[in-house]
């Protein structure tokens, strides 16, 4: 039986109530790693439709920095979860999963299968897991409070605070992981529960679909010479003009403002540094976020990673063909 077969026999279990859940697709790694290649080949065998799993592709507008798809490929293959809001707006991992999980139906119902393709683990992991936490507006005055505690009295002093308060946390975390720190004694004081209640309470969750995980990277070096020539390739077809552009049409968002490439274009353009400096920053805090991205996900024992510095696409799509008549055969 073809893998085709396999997945359009599994969804059409799904359209008779069958009671099982919607199969998910996910590939996911670092930055400028060779997602979006593999997911348009993926996509094409699967008969798929792909939802970017980006923070910053959800905001219209911003499109070189954020590398997004062409509109004639988005054309051919039904991409989600890109251009949706404004720039000055707000957008929370909560209101990422709210979209996700009325569009996996959707996706289903038309007898296509859900790709989800991106770097941004928040939102993967809301969407595959659940996001147990509550959505809540950050405690400013509370933070405030914590950290001049901390710099009077030493991190010691806001450690205990949250030993007092959620003993298995304050035990992982130490004293001068500050942020992570207080995040957690906010999380109590706001909700009247531990973030170890949430976490515990998260993994003893049903799986939320029947996801397939594909994780790529690449090596080292190789890595970091791909994010390096796509920093100089995105200033090349206009970055600049771009946040020109926005900066002059929107009141940007904390978050839209923060993004990467973005937020050092627009000190480039206060005079803070000078266009060959700001790529700099670029290429270095892009290298430091992949790392980042790559930490993040390698807690996840559920993902099968590929290196695509030593292994063709062909043989990945064979693993995941695999894997595909193993998770759907029912």
């Amino acid at each position: 039986m073809s893998n085709n077969q396999v997945l359009k026999n599994y969804i059409n279990k799904l359209q008779k109530k069958d009671n099982l859940r919607y199969p998910l697709f996910v590939i996911l790694g670092p930055t400028a790693v060779g997602k979006t290649e593999l997911s348009l080949k993926l996509a094409e065998i699967l008969n798929a439709e792909i939802i970017s799993a980006d923070s910053m592709q959800i905001y219209k507008e911003m499109n070189i920095g954020t590398a997004k798809i062409s509109k004639k490929i988005r054309e051919k293959i039904p991409h989600h979860m890109i251009d949706i809001i404004d720039p000055n707006k707000n957008f929370s991992v909560a209101d990422y999963q709210e979209y996700i999980d009325n569009l996996i139906p959707e996706i289903i119902n038309k007898g296509k299968v859900p790709l989800m393709v991106g770097g941004t683990g928040l939102y993967i992991n809301a969407v595959v897991d659940g996001f147990m936490l509550p959505d809540m507006e950050p405690n400013h005055d509370l933070r405030k409070d914590l950290r001049q505690k901390a710099n009077k009295y030493g991190n010691e002093y806001v450690h205990d605070i949250l030993k007092e308060i959620d003993p298995p946390l304050a035990k992982k975390l130490h004293p001068n992981d500050l942020r992570r720190v207080i995040r957690g004694i906010e999380i109590y004081e706001i909700t009247g529960k531990t973030k170890s209640y949430y976490k515990a309470k998260q993994e003893n969750k049903k799986e939320r679909y029947k996801t397939i995980k594909i994780g790529l990277k690449r090596d080292r070096e190789e890595l970091y010479q791909r994010i390096n020539e796509r920093v100089e390739k995105m200033v090349e077809k206009g970055l600049i003009e771009e946040v020109k552009y926005l900066k002059n049409k929107y009141n940007l968002s904390k978050t839209a403002v923060q993004a990467l490439g973005y937020k050092e274009i627009i000190a480039y353009l206060n005079d803070e540094y000078d266009i060959e400096e700001a790529k700099r920053i670029i290429k270095r805090d892009s290298r430091h976020y992949a790392k980042k991205q790559l930490s993040f996900f390698k807690r996840d024992e559920k993902i099968n990673w590929f290196n695509l510095s030593n292994v063709k696409q062909t043989k990945i799509l064979k693993k995941i063909f695999t894997l595909v008549n193993k998770k759907y055969q029912v």
